[in-house]
């Protein structure tokens, strides 16, 4: 999904807030809301959770790129 896409769905779906600045050259800045802000103690959860099995994962990914036979 191209970078604006993703900005884009972000703003409309509530996540993220976006000031335009009518400057040269043109700036904008991007700010999560409030409901954007209420995602941090997931993500950090499952930021947490894939630290604790990143050994389990690359194992798994070896296994499956391993051609067998």
């Amino acid at each position: 999904m191209p970078q604006r896409m993703l900005t884009l769905n972000l703003e409309r779906d509530g996540l993220v807030s976006r000031t335009a600045y009518a400057e040269v050259p043109p700036r904008v800045e991007y700010a999560l809301t409030p409901m954007g802000k209420s995602l941090i103690p997931p993500a950090l959860a499952l930021a947490g959770w894939a630290i604790e099995h990143n050994a389990e994962i690359l194992a798994s990914r070896d296994a499956y790129d391993t051609p067998t036979g």
